[in-house]
């Protein structure tokens, strides 16, 4: 499966494990790395002692390439990309910024760098940037999203059409057949979230693993458009959300209830109720918790036999 994607990462399979915060720290990384696909330390829920402590345990987990997901907003961003740069860490995919600011001073110090989008004019302006790929992003994905809800079944033809860098797909895919789908679209690989948070090796709390596996379809919703658009699983905390909504609240209002550690405490702590449960839609089509290593590889066996029934046809 060698393409643009598996020789940039230096990776056997062309396949990321998305850096989810509160989900994705080194064990998930190192397993998913170790697994042959890109495995991605999630900094966006770590202070940046935590994040360093976390690269390094997964240096001595796995000998293979494992990456950091950097969301550009974080208080610490340089703290974060010193720290980084210091460990030797060599892949960072940023997201939630502007990709010029940080490209040209990761690569010069030898980094490669991605950058998420979710839609072509972004994905644009991020080649511009210099970047060396983009992650198109859909917005049935979990967790923060697009303000355009464009689905990626359109965003990556899209996207394909204006770039010349290679191109990772995200938002609803768990399956192999779901990864046949994106790279017949023009993706030259695919990353994978929900589907990891259901895994041995996540650091999500159990309760949340569970609640994964037992969501049905038109159990998430995206959410919060006037602070930053999120997929969210419906629970406690979303409809006191919903309730509020009917009042057309001021965005004041909305950062009230919102408060601070919710995500924290729904995905890390496990609390369902008052707690952010970021998923995505493709939580419908999950329905065990595995090892990494397995879910790898059922992602390549329905590849290939979804490869193999078309040639059929």
């Amino acid at each position: 499966m060698a393409n643009r994607i598996t020789e940039l990462f230096n990776i056997k399979y062309p396949i990321v494990q998305a850096g989810m915060v509160w989900n994705s720290g080194w064990r998930l990384a190192s397993a998913s790395s170790n697994s042959g696909v890109l495995g991605l330390i999630g900094a966006g829920s770590m202070h940046p002692e935590v994040l360093r402590e976390h690269i390094q345990k997964c240096k001595k987990a796995t000998n293979n390439p494992f990456g950091v997901n950097v969301p550009m907003l974080y208080p610490s961003i340089q703290e974060i990309m010193d720290i980084i740069v210091e460990e030797g860490v060599k892949v960072v995919f940023t997201s939630a910024g502007n990709p010029k600011t940080w490209t040209s001073w990761l690569q010069e110090k030898g980094i490669t760098v991605v950058h998420v989008v979710s839609s072509v004019k972004f994905a644009l302006k991020a080649q511009e940037a210099g970047v060396d790929a983009v992650v198109a992003e859909g917005f049935e994905a979990g967790g923060h999203n697009g303000r355009d809800e464009t689905t990626t079944l359109t965003l990556i033809p899209m996207v394909k059409e204006y770039i010349q860098i290679p191109l990772i797909a995200a938002g609803g895919i768990a399956t192999g057949q779901a990864m046949l789908a994106a790279m017949v679209l023009g993706a030259e690989g695919v990353q994978v979230g929900s589907r990891f948070v259901a895994s041995e090796e996540s650091s999500a709390h159990v309760n949340f693993k569970k609640l994964v596996v037992d969501a049905k379809e038109g159990d998430t919703c995206l959410t919060l458009k006037e602070l930053a658009p999120v997929r969210l699983m419906k629970n406690k905390f979303y409809n006191e959300l919903e309730e509020l909504y009917k009042t057309t609240p001021t965005q004041e209002k909305l950062k009230v209830l919102l408060g601070k550690g919710r995500a924290k405490k729904g995905m890390f702590e496990g609390d369902l109720e008052e707690g952010e449960l970021e998923i995505g839609q493709v939580s419908g089509l999950i329905h065990d918790i595995k090892p990494v290593a397995k879910i790898v590889a059922d992602l390549l066996f329905e590849f290939d036999q979804a490869k193999n029934k078309i040639m059929e046809l």
